[in-house]
Order: structure tokens, then sequence, then C-alpha cells
């Protein structure tokens, strides 16, 4: 059963009608969805897109991009009668997110709407004039997990760039940020870094949502970009995101909740090193190991740091992809028991602090560059020549994003 092209769009379609009309519904049970949030799709779709009337557009998107009821931006948009969607563009882990990190992707063709898919993680990282052609709006819509090295919002600013410089135009449809808007981590990207894990100038966990930093990013380049947020309804800053009501959907193959959200800002940053960080086991990020490590001694040394919000045991795993794979490794169970008290950026600076102890973790390697991409600064300086305590380089740290808490401010939406 609607195993056609056509049929499965019809599955799709009714899909959208049922999910409209529940919009259209929701002021006559505003008690019942008084605490729910909507997504800048979701408030699209009460008018049909309205605003955009007679626009040709193209979308970047991907599994993410569904409004409350798990409908899609693609099928919502294909299906307007006002914007006539004509492309699509993909970012890092293809359209429906299932690519590892780091593989490139080619360009396809979407089996329902039959709409050309554009990779933007493949051969090329921006939109081409040929992408590009016949286009009068761009349209942004993918859930980010707010840590500067995921990809996601780099691609957004690559393909305004790229829009300002066309006169398309450019619009976010607004999602919170799944580790709250109200906390942030890290040291500031050095200016003399740019990569795309590494494109803008906030701490590694930076508490914005996507729009916020596209209003950031085209106010600090001065980009001629007609740029509209279409913002999130209902979402308070200090939310986590299982309090918007919005369904979780997985942004990328190893994010699989919003525990391992919060922790990839700081035990990412292990991807720079020759340790696991999870990939092939069931909870990537809140785990982390290796052959070699003695995660009993690391694990005490962690717990004698009072790291708050977190429980720290040692425990066993083996891979089974990925580094490591195939073999037992001696690793860090991370169980999150407080969300807001909980600090990754922490747990991986007094790890990597511990680490330098040749004594016992002999075998342990970083690679300065790419550490570097990951924090944003020489850490590699200060914590193997400076040789700086973990207090020290967490105190840096803290300055940095708080002073980018008071910088931040005139981009706030929410």
């Amino acid at each position: 059963m609607f195993s056609t092209p056509g049929a499965r769009y019809m599955k799709r379609s009714i899909a959208a009608i049922v999910a409209t009309l529940s919009l259209l519904a929701a002021p006559f049970f505003a008690g019942a969805l008084s605490a729910a949030v909507l997504t800048g799709l979701d408030a699209q779709k009460r008018d049909d897109f309205a605003k955009f009337a007679g626009k040709r557009a193209g979308i970047v998107t991907n599994q993410t991009g569904v409004d409350r009821s798990g409908v899609s931006a693609v099928d919502t948009m294909f299906a307007s009668k006002n914007v006539k969607l004509v492309s699509i563009f993909s970012p890092e882990h293809g359209f429906r997110g299932t690519a590892e990190g780091g593989v490139q992707i080619g360009n396809s063709t979407d089996p329902v709407t039959g709409l050309p898919i554009y990779s933007l993680y493949g051969k090329v990282h921006r939109p081409t004039s040929a992408m590009l052609a016949g286009l009068d709006v761009l349209f942004f819509d993918i859930q980010d997990i707010g840590a500067r090295f995921y990809t996601y919002l780099a691609t957004m600013a690559f393909c305004m760039e790229e829009a300002a410089k066309r006169k398309i135009a450019f619009v976010v449809l607004d999602r919170p940020n799944p580790i709250t808007g109200s906390i942030t981590e890290g040291p500031l990207l050095d200016a003399s870094i740019h990569e795309i894990t590494a494109y803008f100038p906030v701490p590694v966990r930076h508490g914005l949502t996507a729009g916020e930093v596209a209003l950031m990013h085209k106010d600090q380049h001065k980009l001629d970009l007609d740029l509209t947020v279409i913002k999130a309804e209902g979402w308070d800053r200090a939310m986590f995101y299982e309090e918007t009501g919005l369904k979780w959907v997985n942004p990328s193959p190893n994010i699989r909740g919003v525990d391992a959200a919060i922790m990839y800002p700081g035990i990412g940053c292990f991807e720079s090193t020759n340790m696991s960080v999870g990939r092939g086991t069931d909870s990537p990020f809140l785990w982390f190991g290796a052959p070699w490590l003695d995660s009993t001694r690391l694990a005490a040394t962690l717990n004698a740091a009072g790291l708050p919000g977190v429980r720290i045991t040692a425990e066993d795993r083996t891979p089974d992809k990925d580094m490591y794979a195939g073999k037992l490794c001696r690793g860090i169970k991370l169980e999150i028991t407080n969300r807001a008290a909980v600090r990754p950026m922490d747990i991986f600076v007094r790890a990597a602090c511990a680490l330098r102890d040749k004594r016992y973790y002999s075998e342990f390697k970083m690679i300065e560059e790419e550490l570097k991409l990951m924090t944003g600064i020489n850490t590699y300086k200060a914590i193997y020549e400076s040789k700086d305590s973990p207090e020290k380089i967490i105190a840096d740290f803290s300055a940095q994003s708080r002073a980018f808490e008071l910088a931040r401010a005139k981009y706030l939406l929410y």
C-alpha cells in the first residue's frame, strides 16, 4: 500500500491536511496547547505561506524539518497554493539524515515530489549559481543542536552569503535550541579560523537559535541580504527540548536524544584525539574510552573534581564501528543527573588535563590542529605546553562565554 510515488504523496498530503486542521483548531483548545511550542514552520503553515505568494522557493532542510505533526517542510511547501517550491538543498548527513559524519553526499531527486536535491556536503559546501537559478527566496529549516562545530548553521551561513550575492531573499524557519538558550560554554572562536566546523565567533556551546545566528551573521558580515526570521512561538530560553512538546527527530545518526546533544559540545572535542566517543555503541557522546585507558583511575579523578550534574562510572564497551571497532574499550560512562547544572566542556577539560599524565596514559594523543578546530583556540598549547591547571583553563573559557552573553544580547529573539 502507498508504494508508488503518487500514492506516497497522497499519504503525505492527507497527513498535511490533518496537521493543518489541527493548527486551525488550536484556538478552540487553547488550554490544551497553551504550553506547546510551535516552530517557524508551524507558524507559516497556518496561513499557507501567504507572505511568499507567487515566489519561487528553494529550501535547505533535512529529516528534522517537520511540523508538530511530523509533516515535512518539503511536503507542506510543495502542497502550498501560495509559494512554489522548486528545489531542495541538503546539509551534512544528507536529506534523510542517515549518512555518517564527514561522508560526502551527491545530488539526488526526491522520489515523492520529483524535485532536485542539491547536496551542500559533497563536491561543494555552497550553493552554486546553477543551483540557485530562478529562485526568489531560499528557506532554511533544520534543527540545530547548539554546538559551534555542528555543521548545519555553517551551511546556513554559506547559503546566506550566496543568496546575498544574487539578491535572493533568505528566510529562517526558526526552531528552539534543544539544549537551552540560557547556557553558554567554552572559548570564542579565534578570528584566524574559518572552517565549516569553526565558522562563527561564538563559544562552543552558544545558546542561540538558527534565526539568532542568522541575524548575527548578517550584521557582523554586513551582508546585503533580505533576511526574515519566522520565530518559534511559545519557546522560553530555559527550556530543554522535551519541554517544548515537539517530537524529537535525531538530527544526525549519533545524536539520539537530548542528553547526547547536551554532552556533544564537550565530549565531541575528544574526536580530535585517539579516544572513542562511543560511535558504534548504543549511547554516543554519553561514553568515551579506548583499549589502553585506565578508566577506573580516570573515573576516580573526575569524581574527585566534584563535577556537577553528572554521574561518572567506569564501564567497558566494544564499539561495532568507527574507532576501535570490535575492540574492548575501557571507558567512562556519563549519566546526566541535572541537565541545568552539567557542564560538558568542564568534563572535557578535566579529563584532557588528567590524560596528559604519561605515567598512566602514555598512549593518549591529541591532534593539535583538529583540537584547535573543535575548541576554537589553541587549547593544545594550554594543556600540553603551558601545562595550565584545569581550573585556570575552565576559568578562561568561562570568562569568554560570559563576555559573549553580553555581546549577543542585541540578536536575541526570545
